[in-house]
This record gives structure tokens, C-alpha cells and sequence, in this order.
């Protein structure tokens, strides 16, 4: 139900609660078991363990340190460095969110930030950078389209929420620049400007695909929902597949094992709690 979903969604975003459970006796330990079937690991070393193994099994990674909210360009420059070890870690893609990049306080500074990681990724590597709610929808698009403007478009991928009205121009705009878009439903709970969750969004994601595909955008299928997963797949062909880590990692053999690209979303760090709290409220408000 909406109601449950929109009161998980807000339990997911409420340091208190994170405080609270950490601090029982036991609680963080209990916690992390939970989390630690989505969460790659609470440091870098341990998330590019599970990278390789992701790629020794024949899947591309996504690897994203945890992070949002920031409003210190300070800190936003230490998220760099870390960004920029990892490219050279690993051959993997990357992926973040731009509050991280404290892109509510300075925007443009976002934005050559972002620069400056794509321009360490290698030929056919991207930075995908997240969904956020819609409040930053149009800073994000804003500062992909600003980073694409400086010829680094091959190098960046944009999140799209099927949920959002405005998405058909959002992907519109991101094709045009030459970003590659992951298609998602969409997690957050709008309070305005988005399509129910249920068969609106499942039907506003299907055009999305076919507006895609007559694009010859490039784009992946980012969704656990099989149904609405292989509708695409009968449709257009064999579209790239990208998941989140610990979520059905038998399906992704079985498209790996029918030559469709699959990629994991491999997230680290140390603020782990509230994304398995979202995790949580994803399934159980479906």
C-alpha cells in the first residue's frame, strides 16, 4: 500500500532511528547481517572484492560509495579523491548521487567535480550518476547536461525514474548529449508530479523503453520486476539488465546465460544503515 510505502521510505531517511537501533545492545551487529546481503562492504577494499567477483561471474559492476546531503564542498572533495582511486582500481563502472557532491550548495562546483572523475574513466567506462528526489531532479539534469556539454558525454549515465511525468523530456535531453540512462520505476514517494505506483508506472516505463529504443539511445533496464522485464526484452531485444547486489542473483545468471548484458549495483561505505532501510521499504511496499 502507498501508505506503507511512504512511512518505510521516511523510517529510511531518519537518523534517529539509525542512532537508536545502532545503539541497543547488539543492534548494529543484527543490523549489518541484515544489510550485508545488499551492501558490498563497509570499506573500499572489501566492495572491490565483491566487484571481482562479480566479474569473474560475467557481470559489469557499478560501484558507488555511500553518501548524500553533503552541504560541505570540502568533504565533496574528499568524495573526489576517493572517486578517483577507484577508477584506478578498478575497470569497473562507477556511480553516485550529486547530493554527495554537495550540489544543493554549489552547483557548479558539482559539476567539475563530476568532470574531473569522468575525465580518469577509460574508453567505454561511465559514471552513472543517481536518482534523487524531485526537489533535485532538475540540479541533476542540470549538471549531467553541463559535464556532457564538455565533450564527456560517452563517459556519463543518467538515472530516469519511470514514475516522474517529466521523464519523456528528461531522456530526450540526456540521448541528445550522448548519455547512456538507466531506466528505473522509481523509489521515492512523490508528492507531486509522478504516476501512482503500480500499473501507471509500469505502463509510463514501458513507453520509456520504446521511446528509448526509436532513440537508439543507449540505456539499460534497471528493474527486479520480471513481468515488466521481459515485456522489454520480447519487445526490443536483448537491452542491458542492471540490478542491485544480493537481489536475485539467480536471474542474472539466467540472463547472462541468454547473452544479455547484466550489470550490479555494487554500493560501500560506512552509511550503509538507511540504504538497507530503503532496500527494505522497496520490498515491502511492492
Amino acid at each position: 500500500m502507498r501508505w506503507d510505502r511512504a512511512v518505510l521510505f521516511k523510517l529510511a531517511t531518519n537518523e534517529t532511528l539509525e542512532q537508536v537501533v545502532k545503539g541497543l545492545p547488539g543492534g548494529e551487529d543484527n543490523a549489518w547481517r541484515a544489510a550485508s546481503r545488499y551492501v558490498a562492504g563497509r570499506t573500499r577494499d572489501e566492495a572491490l572484492q565483491v566487484a571481482d567477483a562479480q566479474l569473474a561471474l560475467g557481470h559489469g559492476v557499478s560501484i558507488d560509495l555511500f553518501g548524500e546531503l553533503s552541504t560541505d564542498p570540502a568533504d565533496a572533495e574528499r568524495v573526489v579523491d576517493e572517486y578517483l582511486e577507484l577508477a584506478e582500481l578498478t575497470t569497473g563502472w562507477l556511480s553516485l548521487d550529486l547530493s554527495h557532491l554537495a550540489v544543493d550548495v554549489d552547483p557548479a562546483g558539482a559539476a567539475d567535480r563530476v568532470a574531473r572523475i569522468v575525465g580518469a574513466l577509460g574508453s567505454g567506462r561511465r559514471l552513472q550518476i543517481g536518482a534523487e528526489d524531485t526537489a533535485r531532479t532538475n540540479r541533476i539534469r542540470d549538471c549531467v547536461l553541463t559535464v556532457a556539454g564538455r565533450g564527456l558525454g560517452d563517459r556519463l549515465g543518467a538515472t530516469v525514474q519511470a514514475n516522474l511525468e517529466r521523464s519523456p523530456e528528461d531522456i530526450d535531453a540526456f540521448a541528445e548529449a550522448g548519455v547512456q540512462i538507466r531506466l528505473v520505476k522509481g523509489a521515492y514517494v512523490e508528492p507531486a508530479g509522478a504516476h501512482p505506483y503500480g500499473e501507471p508506472t509500469d505502463v509510463a516505463y514501458l513507453r520509456l523503453a520504446h521511446q528509448l529504443a526509436d532513440r537508439g539511445a543507449d540505456w539499460s533496464l534497471a528493474t527486479h520486476d520480471g513481468r515488466l522485464r521481459e515485456a522489454v526484452l520480447l519487445a526490443l531485444g536483448k537491452v542491458p539488465v542492471e540490478q542491485l547486489l544480493g537481489i536475485r542473483p539467480d536471474v542474472l545468471a539466467e540472463l547472462r546465460d541468454r547473452e544479455i548484458a547484466t550489470r550490479v549495483y555494487v554500493p560501500y561505505g560506512p552509511s550503509w544503515f538507511r540504504y538497507w532501510l530503503r532496500r527494505v521499504a522497496e520490498s515491502r511496499g511492492a
